[in-house]
């Protein structure tokens, strides 16, 4: 099969996902955005049917029979398709029948659109304009209430010296600590990022050291597996935000499981993808996987707010950094969780647009 033929070229500049098909319904090529979207790579899947590389509705076989028996052309929503590895997907899908073409063999076009795709993209745009009338709002706040804790911190040093019973002074410490645990707060609220250092860096060293991180400071029973793509190219970033972004995600899976549980680090390459409305050739997913308890319903949608916390005494301010500073890369981070499986997956291209 020739899957380089110069008829394909311009379909693999394409977000959606393209396979061709041929009379015999075998796949004649499939572009970046489909390799991707199946999880396979054009040479092992040109010449198998689609039903051998996954496991797709009636509906959507009925649309390709239409197409290749009748010329039907077919446009359906939130069609089921069962990836090879397992995963299940909900697609918006066009079949299109196509002249026959002896050079290519192709007789139909089969778009695949994933829903998810459309829905993150719509919520990462909300989430960023939330994000930034949020921070605005906090800042405002902070200094608000910089200057009064300043106040009572003081008015408590001063009674603390006018009371003539030493016991009573345990009251006055209580008062001063969480003053200045506020005033630590307003002021990482109120501290600007340092400017990005960009270098050329290896998210794999970024990742063992993160990994170092945790296995100290979860000793006990916690366990962090590596599943690495070798074949990753380093990627220009900043090395610090990078470490602080992954291990804010991950201390977060420890911190809710207790430390205990299992962490999975998880690095993939990928190909013509949209990062925040540009196209890279190239692209870096990190999928952080923990089976803890997941993320409770009422946080969910709020979870990269500042302040928001599902732990009792957390800051909520970690994953609001982690999503500032994949941003800064030119990023996306996005999470999906339930009880037992939670994943954060934070996309990075790779040189430039």
């Amino acid at each position: 099969m020739n899957v380089t033929h110069p008829s394909f070229a311009g379909l693999d500049l394409l977000a959606s996902a393209v396979l061709l098909i041929d009379d015999g319904q075998l796949i004649r090529y499939i572009n970046a955005a489909g390799e991707n979207l199946l999880a396979v790579s054009g040479h092992s899947v040109v010449g198998k049917t689609l039903a051998a590389v996954c496991t797709g509705s009636a509906t959507l076989q009925s649309a390709l029979d239409n197409g290749l028996n009748n010329n039907w052309g077919y446009t359906g929503q939130n069609i089921e398709l069962v990836r090879g590895d397992g995963e299940k997907m909900h697609l918006n899908c066009t079949v299109t029948p196509l002249r026959p073409d002896m050079a290519t063999g192709a007789r139909l076009l089969l778009e695949l659109q994933p829903i998810e795709h459309h829905l993150a993209a719509t919520r990462e745009e909300r989430l960023i304009e939330q994000q930034q009338a949020s921070r605005e709002l906090i800042r405002n706040l902070a200094h608000e209430i910089k200057n009064p804790l300043g106040g009572i911190r003081g008015a408590a040093q001063l009674l603390e010296y006018e009371l003539p019973n030493p016991a009573l002074k345990e009251y006055t410490q209580v008062i001063i600590k969480e003053a200045d645990r506020l005033q630590d707060l307003m002021q990482r609220l109120l501290r600007p990022h340092r400017p990005m250092l960009p270098a050329t860096v290896n998210i794999h060293e970024i990742l063992e050291r993160v990994r170092s991180l945790l296995k100290a400071e979860f000793p006990g029973s916690l366990q962090i597996v590596r599943d690495y793509d070798t074949s990753l190219p380093e990627l220009i970033g900043d090395r610090e935000q990078l470490i602080q972004a992954v291990l804010n995600i991950a201390r977060n899976a420890a911190q809710a499981m207790n430390g205990e549980g299992e962490i999975v680090l998880r690095t993939r390459i990928l190909r013509q993808v949209t990062l925040a409305k540009k196209r890279y050739k190239l692209a870096m997913e990190l999928k952080v996987l923990d089976n803890g308890p997941g993320i409770p319903d009422d946080i969910r949608e709020r979870m990269f707010y500042p302040l928001v916390s599902g732990r009792e005494g957390g800051s909520g301010l970690g994953l609001t950094i982690a999503q500032n500073f994949v941003q800064h890369h030119h990023g996306t981070i996005d999470c999906s969780s339930r009880p037992g499986h939670t994943v954060f997956t934070l996309r990075l291209p790779i040189g430039l647009a």
